[in-house]
């Protein structure tokens, strides 16, 4: 039921997702004559954060058509929240029932602006935390579980820096916190920090990489254009290129990013839900109490897990202008997840009740984003009539002056341009190519466009419209924008809705 949203619409109302999927299908096709890819497009040799979602998705494309190969990994991510979850209460001894009330959080306002390679690697920060725990404890196989965390670090970092982040916390305090057999029977610092060396061994792959990357990184010289949109304002760390959020502002927003895909609200059933049953584990644990195989500092290693993410969410910066954007609001699902597998650990003949009750909340999941995206999926058939009306090869210049939809609260028609780029094989006048974090960039130089995606009022035709063959234009009428132009060198040879697409004659 957690994944039913993913397949019951055709249309998923993620931002981001049409840029995303338009670069895996070039990474896919860099060599198809029949598309302009070769001609704009060339891989980029470099080790960057989106290489796991891109490679992973491009890969199932040799099996699965793009946008079906997409779901499979989306669907792999909203269950592999909660395994991992799991994976991680059993390595410190607590009932994994509550790993079922994180399916929610896989969803929300990370989700929503189609941040995939952020969600993809959560479930991957949490496995670590598990390999973690087990290299530390499971004497007889350290050497396994200390390959797999490995292997799983590195695998964080493929995916996105930011939850690395978390484990730069999240790790220390697991090592700080959990006892290994040995300590019963061995004095000295030497014989005590032996058998926590495969752990140690197990996390400097990941570290070393890190390190790498970070010095590539700041190590490339950064263009500074104060108050320019996707520039840095200053050096990364000045007080200047760092946007905050005040704490009343993350405190009252907390919640609301859990759950904030629709108009009515609807989404936020769910949530409720999964608190009711939280609060219900809440009460039973503290007033009844179950069996407690922890001691008295380990029995609290995943509320810090959690308190870890919640400190993160309240401290770190809104914006990191050029490098890094949504940094903060990303920790909210993170949170979330760990606080709610945390509750105190019940008598065991509470666990199957509270595990239906879980159940019962990812139904009720499944059952109102399911009707969601079928709603979001419906009004998205606009884009079947515009890319209808597309040549083969187009050069698209998205003008989205109206991004809104009337179902998803997010501005699921931003992209909308690199729809129709994907499907007949052309480019666009917006992409993350552009970015250094892309696989892909552009081989000579960019197409022409407006500083931001956001702003197509800064459109002018004389200086940028001649390099494009497709205008795609939403909310303002194409006669405002291009004026005796139509019907003369331009001509609108589709309608749809709020859309208008303008081809050259």
């Amino acid at each position: 039921m957690g994944v039913a949203p993913l397949w019951v619409a055709r249309s998923l109302p993620m931002v981001d997702l049409p840029q995303h999927l338009h670069l895996i299908s070039v990474l896919h096709r860099l060599d198809d004559p029949t598309t302009l890819y070769p001609e704009f497009f060339a891989a980029r040799h470099a080790f960057t954060p989106y290489l796991g979602y891109y490679y992973l998705v491009s890969a199932l494309n040799w099996l699965l058509p793009l946008e079906l190969a997409n779901r499979v990994f989306l669907s792999a991510y909203v269950v592999g929240l909660p395994l991992s979850l799991a994976f991680l209460l059993r390595a410190l001894g607590r009932p994994v029932w509550p790993s079922l009330l994180a399916l929610p959080f896989a969803y929300g306002d990370s989700f929503a602006w189609g941040f995939v390679n952020y969600c993809a690697s959560l479930p991957l920060a949490i496995l670590c935390c598990g390999l973690f725990v087990r290299t530390l404890t499971d004497a007889s196989r350290r050497r396994t579980w200390a390959l797999g965390l490995a292997a799983c670090l590195v695998a964080v970092l493929v995916f996105h820096v930011q939850a690395f982040f978390f484990l730069g916390l999240g790790l220390p305090w697991l090592l700080l916190t959990t006892r290994v057999p040995e300590d019963g029977d061995s004095r000295g610092f030497r014989a005590r920090l032996s058998p926590r060396v495969p752990a140690l061994v197990g996390v400097a792959p990941g570290v070393a990489l890190f390190l790498g990357w970070v010095a590539l990184r700041l190590g490339q010289p950064s263009e500074i254009a104060p108050g320019q949109p996707w520039k840095a304002w200053g050096p990364m760390l000045s007080p200047e290129n760092l946007s905050y959020k005040s704490f009343d502002q993350n405190r009252d927003e907390f919640l609301q990013v859990l759950a904030n895909l629709f108009h009515d609200g609807s989404d936020r059933w769910p949530l409720y839900a999964v608190g009711v049953v939280g609060a219900v584990a809440l009460v039973l644990g503290l007033a009844l109490g179950g069996p407690r195989p922890e001691g008295p500092v380990a029995r609290f290693r995943m509320l810090g897990l959690g308190l870890i993410a919640v400190v993160l969410f309240f401290a770190l910066p809104f914006d990191i202008r050029g490098y890094i954007y949504y940094l903060n609001t990303r920790y909210a699902h993170l949170a979330a997840a760990l606080l709610i597998a945390s509750v105190p650990v019940t008598r065991p003949g509470h666990h199957r009740r509270l595990l239906w009750a879980s159940a019962a909340c990812a139904l009720l999941l499944g059952g109102v984003l399911g009707r969601g995206f079928r709603a979001f999926s419906r009004e998205a058939t606009e884009w079947d009539t515009l890319v209808k009306a597309t040549a083969p090869k187009p050069r698209v210049m998205g003008l989205i002056f109206e991004t809104r939809s009337y179902v998803v609260r997010f501005p699921v028609f931003l992209h909308s341009a690199a729809v129709l780029a994907r499907e007949r094989g052309g480019v666009t006048n917006f992409s993350f190519a552009l970015t250094p974090h892309s696989p892909l960039r552009y081989t000579g130089t960019p197409p022409p466009t407006f500083p931001s995606e956001w702003r197509p009022q800064e459109f002018n035709y004389d200086t940028m419209g001649g390099f494009y063959d497709h205008f795609l234009v939403r909310g303002a009428h194409p006669a405002q924008i291009f004026g005796a132009r139509l019907g003369t060198e331009l001509a609108v040879v589709a309608h749809v809705g709020n859309n208008w697409l303008v081809r050259r004659r």
